[in-house]
């Protein structure tokens, strides 16, 4: 199969395969999540035969020309098969938690069809090659994340929902005015046609508005923690490595690999990312809402992505790619089991849990490990994510930088043990078993998983080397 052909049922069979689900539910429950996950997995591997097509450095621009200059255009390279490939990963292995963790819930047609076209709108984004299509694709996740967050129809989390829809649709909004500013400027919407092309400083900062919204950067950011109160399987897949590492990802394909910005811009973004960070760090470490405690703690590592990018050198780009990786499987595993903690205990409050390590050994060790990967311990992931990041900061002389992502690295510490000391050791407040079967061996994957990526960083770092060449061409 070519790898054209890959590309398109790697977006398409997702999206298709969504609007199966009220079909597949006409046979039978079971028969809908046999679907779903059948779907997502055929999602999940798809991206993965590209890999032997990257390593070799391979770069291909499929193009399907259309009317006022809206061409279809799919650009295939390293950076788009890495992501692709780790947020199809993640989000099937969600998808399989799902059927344990909403078993006997209702609208589960919906919830599926939304997941799945969640899934298929992002590797629309991730391959797109056109700014109208990337916009496109990007209002698609944001109805698919309003469905989702409002998923219990609550009045109050209804508005919630809203609330987080109105944010990422207002920032797409904005963004869109700096690609129409762009479109002036070039008359055309290819980003390959487009590469190496000066933007203005207010275009610069209406693309960086979406940017920050979709991935809650302070101050776009409070539609997120809101965000918990949506399934814990729904603010997974907001937070791994789909939704919010939409703004991160765009960031690269637009401010490296696409456009260049002015030199103040340049000094600009990493004083406004690594404010972000600090500040939900310090957001998360007087929470006690399991929920938000990890959703703040997401605004701060998102920071670490945007300030290893905005440094654009090698080892910082590198770094951000990385950690794209490292940091959606752990943070997948941190929220997966924190939603067999609320889904045993019914209780979300950190200080009212205890001693559940008794009673659920696995997930306990599985939050451990998740949390000495998104912290930056050896030799979990995300120590050499962080790693290169602090050294690409270094590396550009900017050692405040380094020392503030040091100090934010300490904070993540502090609030992640402070969970797991809270919640899983102690006097048990709320005795609950350990959850249903395809939970626990999804968060015990994502555990090995964040543990082997440090241990093998080798490999993911291979391909990682190869996106940064091949985006980064300022620096050939």
């Amino acid at each position: 199969m070519s790898v054209e052909n890959i590309v398109l049922l790697t977006i398409f069979v997702p999206i298709i395969g969504s609007f199966a689900i009220p079909l597949a539910s006409l046979l039978s429950r079971s028969s809908r999540s046999v679907w779903a996950i059948l779907v997502s997995s055929v999602t999940a591997v798809l991206p993965l035969t590209l890999i032997p097509f990257a390593l070799q450095g391979g770069e291909q621009v499929v193009r399907l020309n259309l009317a006022l200059g809206l061409d279809f255009v799919l650009v295939i390279d390293a950076l788009a098969i890495f992501m692709a490939g780790v947020s199809s990963f993640v989000g099937c292995l969600i998808v399989v938690y799902s059927v344990g963790y909403i078993h006997n819930e209702e609208h589960q047609s919906e919830y599926y069809l939304m997941v799945l076209l969640f899934i298929g709108s992002m590797m629309g984004l991730v391959f797109s090659g056109n700014l109208i299509f990337i916009y496109l694709f990007w209002e698609i996740i944001a109805i698919s994340c309003w469905r989702l967050i409002g998923f219990y129809r609550k009045p109050d989390f209804v508005i919630k929902a809203d609330k987080a829809f109105l944010v990422t649709f207002f920032g797409a909004v904005v963004m869109l005015l700096g690609f129409i500013q762009i479109y002036g400027l070039t008359n055309t919407f290819d980003i390959t046609a487009m590469r190496g092309t000066l933007i203005p400083g207010s275009a610069v900062l209406l693309i960086l508005f979406g940017m920050f919204s979709k991935s809650a950067t302070i101050p776009l950011h409070t539609w997120l923690p809101d965000a918990g109160v949506a399934p814990t399987t729904v603010t997974a897949l907001l937070h791994a490595a789909v939704l919010v590492k939409i703004g991160v990802y765009a960031f690269a394909r637009l401010f490296l690999y696409t456009f260049r910005v002015p030199d103040d811009w340049q000094t600009i973004i990493p004083i406004l990312v690594v404010v972000s960070s600090l500040v939900s760090a310090g957001a998360a470490a007087v929470e006690n809402d399991i929920k938000r405690i990890l959703a703040y703690s997401t605004v701060s590592q998102i920071g670490y992505i945007f300030l290893g990018f905005s440094m654009a050198n090698p080892a910082g780009v590198s770094g951000s790619l990385l950690f794209i990786l490292m940091h959606g499987l752990a943070k997948a595993g941190l929220f997966l089991c924190a939603g067999i903690v609320i889904h045993a205990t019914h209780e979300k409050d950190i200080r009212q849990t205890g001693g559940l390590i008794k009673t659920m050994p696995v997930t306990a060790v599985a939050f451990l490990v998740c949390a000495f990967s998104v912290i930056g311990l050896p030799p979990f992931g995300g120590f050499f994510s962080k790693f290169l990041v602090i050294m690409g900061t270094v590396q550009a002389g900017e050692i405040w930088l380094a020392g503030a992502a040091l100090f934010i690295a300490v904070l993540t510490m502090y609030y992640l043990m402070k969970v797991f000391s809270l919640v899983f050791l102690g006097e048990a407040k709320h005795p609950a078993p350990e959850g249903t079967k395809s939970m626990v061996y999804v968060v015990a994957a994502l555990a090995v998983l964040s543990l082997a990526a440090g241990l093998f960083a080798a490999y993911p770092m291979k391909l990682v080397n190869i996106a940064t060449a091949q985006m980064s061409w300022w620096l050939r």
